[in-house]
């Protein structure tokens, strides 16, 4: 199957693209992993201008209908530009209460699609995780536990990870806003719009990574030549490029299947994530190596891409459970 964007996704992802460059977005990753969440929530309020939560969140509730094309192509331009907070949470819980209906959607959607709240959600399922991303960001954070859903009252302290601009915390106690059978299936897609926007984040992270390695090598000379210029160097760089774009339509395959509501949506939106975060996580291992030990400097920006590689690898489904997921059919 070709499959090409059309010209408004384009214009999109483009918009996009020019609003994050003059941002500043460094900054403001780094102001979020300190705690410091102001310039976060204020770039937040410009993403949502542009409509990029609206993408998750169905137009009886002020959003623009459930988009996964859009939304994978608006979540790879914020991968490319390193935006922090509970991205794919936020989008997951829009899925969520859009399929669960009921007083929580009514009072939290129109919310999430405005900008004007963050949500974050925690499954509690086996190979979930009992952490919620920047739960203590969140205006509101999720939990799913069987056939429940809770808003969350408190959550513990936040841990450690990779990521510093990635900060987990359990969530604690909370009220019942959903209950019954139509929870899990619920949860289920939800679980596979986060793995999604997670898979094009990812293929952002990795697209910057590659470019600004390429940028590097041409200007670092060995022996009084662009170290670019060596066969090894080259053959490196070819096989990141190589693994971005074969995952770059498993990406659109999944948000088709998952726009079609199609009963193998599941198993796409698996290949599409362990296909996208292996190719990034293999990106930010050959920026690391081929920068040498000025890769290792936190001071440089190239650090905040690189140590958003490995969690997003893990996060919406590791990549043993994805490749299970794909081979179980």
């Amino acid at each position: 199957m070709r499959f090409l964007l059309s010209d408004e996704q384009r214009q999109f992802a483009r918009t996009l693209d020019g609003m994050l460059r003059s941002a500043g977005t460094p900054g403001v990753v780094r102001s979020w992993a300190s705690g410091d969440h102001g310039p976060g929530r204020a770039l937040w309020a410009m993403l949502a201008k542009v409509g990029v939560f609206a993408l998750a969140v169905p137009e009886e509730h002020e959003g623009a209908g459930l988009l996964p094309l859009e939304l994978a192509v608006g979540f790879g331009e914020l991968g490319r530009h390193a935006v922090p907070g509970p991205l794919a949470e936020t989008a997951a819980a829009g899925a969520l209460l859009g399929r669960l209906g009921g007083d929580a959607a009514r009072v939290w959607l129109p919310r999430l699609a405005s900008g004007k709240a963050v949500a974050s959600l925690c499954v509690l399922w086996p190979g979930g995780s009992p952490y919620a991303l920047d739960a203590d960001a969140a205006d509101a954070v999720f939990v799913v536990d069987g056939d429940t859903v809770r808003l969350a009252d408190a959550h513990g302290p936040v841990q450690p990870s990779a990521d510093p601009a990635r900060r987990p915390a359990r969530p604690l106690g909370g009220v019942v806003v959903a209950q019954g059978p139509a929870v899990p299936t619920a949860a289920a897609y939800a679980a596979d719009v986060a793995a999604l926007v997670t898979a094009a984040q990812a293929l952002g992270v990795g697209r910057t990574l590659l470019e600004r390695t390429v940028q590097y090598v041409r200007q670092r000379t060995q022996f009084g030549v662009a170290v670019g210029s060596f066969q090894a160097v080259k053959h490196r760089l070819a096989d990141t490029f190589i693994a971005l774009e074969f995952a770059q339509p498993l990406v659109h395959a999944a948000a088709l299947a998952l726009t079609a509501g199609d009963p193998a949506a599941g198993r796409e939106v698996a290949a599409a994530k362990v296909s996208a975060c292996e190719a990034a996580y293999a990106a930010a291992r050959t920026a690391l190596q081929l920068h040498g030990a000025v890769g290792y400097t936190e001071e440089l920006d190239l650090s905040l891409w690189i140590r958003k590689a490995r969690p997003l690898r893990t996060a919406w489904g590791t990549p043993a459970v994805c490749r299970a997921r794909v081979l179980a059919g």
